[in-house]
């Protein structure tokens, strides 16, 4: 019985990878009048039906197309995405929904498709109306500009975010070629359970859906609910993936081949999950916490969160103070199991607490730590084996500039 063989080749760039590397996979990206300029409609299709997994957001407040595409992928098979950008059709009733099932039913029409194939993903503005002439108008015409570059998807998509975000892969699965690839927006709004982002994954692999569900929750685990900005759950947040099996090869179901593939599958949802919190709104650092030796993983995660998710220490780490009082502040409210004692804490390799004392003398090399626009902040617990790792933003005045006018 041949042994089944999985080995990395050569990493797409992030500036050659995004959503439509796997084979088999068109987008586009058009204006159609959802914003005043910037391009605000996106379509991504597979050239066959595919296996699909969605994750979507905890908040109770769901936006219509997360409903909408809730019931849509529970067959577990999908086609096509419509996204629009600038209005988040949210909180906007039946009305709202009826828009949604229509954007798929539009799309469907458009690409020759049945209108169950069809997911649907809005973000923008809440509680204000679909402008459904543009839509109507828009899709047909986001149809005959599909392509092999999902470069301008990726641009539609976008709404306070600075740029486009997006990766890719490729793995070799019993000697042959897949590839995993992806895009994502988000900048505000950022927080678990699930951070607030819009994120389209594919993969030309061959996978059942409830395998590719399996594998979705854990890749979504260890990126997209393992980062923050500000605290805030979106009502549309939704992260979906692809399998549409064109890259050829057996069916990926169990073993070494599912794990690889899920750890093909972590590594670019987190890739796209930092670019989230390094183009957060008003950021100028990307910051990772990672917290060892708690009592479980579990606690090492909500340590790490609770760090993460302080304004004390976000607004210390965009100053450059090297303030650890803070963070050991916020260990102490986390909830976890710590001995002050026990606690040391460092700035990148730089060492500033030792048993939940300062160590002395190495204030300027800490404040020189934190002028670096990425950053890492280490904590050991000392009280048991389990640890975790959570990436933040710093929080600045932009921050605040950017959502004192977000709807005017």
């Amino acid at each position: 019985m041949p042994v089944n063989t999985l080995t990395e080749t050569t990493p797409l760039t992030l500036n050659e990878g995004n959503a439509t590397s796997p084979k088999g996979f068109r987008g586009a990206g058009i204006h159609c009048g959802v914003k005043r300029e910037k391009a605000d409609l996106a379509l991504l299709v597979s050239e066959v039906p595919a296996s699909a997994a969605g994750v979507f957001t905890t908040n109770k407040v769901k936006a219509a197309p997360v409903r909408y595409t809730q019931r849509a992928i529970a067959g577990g098979r999908a086609q096509a995405i419509v996204v629009n950008s600038g209005n988040a059709n949210a909180c906007t009733g039946d009305a709202g929904l009826a828009d949604a099932a229509e954007m798929a039913d539009v799309a469907s029409k458009a690409l020759g498709l049945d209108a169950d194939l069809v997911l649907v993903a809005s973000t923008g503005v809440i509680g204000v109306p679909l402008p459904m002439d543009a839509i109507r108008s828009g899709i047909p015409r986001a149809a005959r500009e599909l392509s092999s570059d999902g470069t301008a998807a990726a641009a539609a998509i976008l709404t306070t975010d600075n740029f486009p975000k997006t990766a890719a892969t490729r793995l070799e699965i019993d000697g042959v070629e897949v590839t995993i690839g992806g895009m994502a927006k988000g900048a505000g709004m950022i927080h678990p359970n699930l951070a607030t982002t819009l994120c389209f994954l594919t993969t030309d692999a061959s996978v059942p859906p409830a395998v590719l569900r399996g594998a979705l929750k854990r890749a979504v685990s260890e990126s997209f609910n393992a980062i923050t900005v500000d605290g805030d759950t979106s009502t549309n947040d939704t992260v979906l993936l692809l399998a549409n099996g064109r890259a050829g090869g057996p069916s990926i179901t169990n073993g070494e081949a599912l794990r690889r593939f899920t750890e093909g599958l972590t590594r670019i949802a987190s890739e796209l999950a930092r670019m989230v919190v390094r183009d957060g709104e008003g950021a100028t650092k990307l910051i990772e916490i990672a917290v060892e030796g708690a009592a479980s993983d579990l606690e090492a995660r909500q340590a790490a969160m609770t760090v993460a998710s302080s304004l004390l220490v976000k607004t210390a780490l965009h100053g450059g103070d090297p303030n650890w009082g803070r963070i050991l502040a916020a260990l102490g409210r986390s909830g976890v199991e710590m001995n002050e004692a026990t606690t040391d804490v460092s700035f990148g390799e730089l060492l500033v607490v030792r048993g939940g004392l300062g160590v002395s003398g190495v204030s300027g090399a800490a404040a020189a730590v934190l002028e670096e626009k990425e950053i890492s902040v280490r904590v050991g617990l000392g009280v048991g084996d389990g640890h975790a790792r959570v990436w933040t933003s710093d929080l600045s005045e932009e921050y605040v500039r950017i959502n004192g006018s977000y709807t005017t």
